[in-house]
Formats: structure tokens, sequence, C-alpha cells
């Protein structure tokens, strides 16, 4: 029977009620998979990816692309990401494999381009809202060419 159907036959005088376990269902069943569609439609990165907002490029393959953060941390900060949307490391599976090891190197390339290989550099990904990712697509930050301190942040 479907939800709607349900419902009406449990509370058909009430429709707050009706509203209320309509509300319910969509947030425990249908929203994580509403979100990721809606994320990707919204997604700051997409759509940095489809060109629809212009960024400083960097590097660019077949899977990932990189670019100058807008709001960089160090003299070099840059932000590499996989084309394909991914919310952020927790949503790697297996088939994930090879794009990990590509970003891995993708990183590395550009911090030689950039002359930050031989001084150090840090590769750092966030993940969720306390762990400071502020963009919902998985990204790598390379950050560079200053002393980085440690613990961060």
């Amino acid at each position: 029977m479907a939800p709607r159907v349900l419902i009406k036959v449990l509370y058909p005088r009430r429709r707050w009620a009706i509203v209320a376990l309509a509300t319910l269902i969509r947030q425990f069943f249908l929203r994580p998979a509403w979100d990721t569609i809606a994320s990707m439609s919204e997604c700051l990165f997409c759509k940095i990816v489809a060109g629809k907002i212009p960024s400083d490029e960097v590097a660019q393959t077949d899977t990932l692309f990189a670019f100058n953060d807008i709001d960089p941390k160090a003299p070099v900060h840059v932000l590499i990401i996989p084309k394909k949307h991914i919310e952020s490391a927790l949503g790697l599976g297996r088939e994930e494999r090879e794009l990990m090891g590509d970003m891995l190197l993708l990183a590395n390339k550009i911090a030689k381009e950039k002359g930050i290989d031989k001084s150090g550099f840090r590769i750092v990904t966030n993940i969720g809202a306390d762990g400071g990712q502020a963009v919902f697509h998985l990204h790598f930050h390379l950050l560079g060419g200053r002393s980085l301190g440690w613990p961060p942040g």
C-alpha cells in the first residue's frame, strides 16, 4: 500500500497527521536518495567541472579537475576534485581505488610544478561538517609554500 493511501486510511480526518507522517517518511526513507540527486545538481564543484562557474584551472585529466582555491590558506592551495560527484571519502567504494590513486598522483605532479615538492606540502581531505567539509563533493586540498603547523585547526 502506498504511503499516502496508508496515511489516509489511518488518519482520514486529521490532515496535520497526514502531513506529519508524510514528512517523517520523506526524511527517513526518501531523503537520502533525494539529497544525493539534489546535491549533484546544486553542487558548487559539479558546476565548476561543468564550466557553469569559472575557476582558475591548474590541471585536468579525464576524471579529475584541479584549480586554485579562491580563499587560499597557504601560498599554494589547490583543490583536486573528481569530475564524478562523490560526497566525501565516506562515499568511496572499491571501484574508486584507481581514482583515489590518480588524485594522489595528480597532487604530486602539481606539487612538483609549483616547486613545493622539495620543501614539503600537505594533502588534506575533510569529511563531514565537524571535519570542516564546507563543500560536499570529495576534494583534496594541496597546501604548501610555507611551514604548516601541527596540529591543524
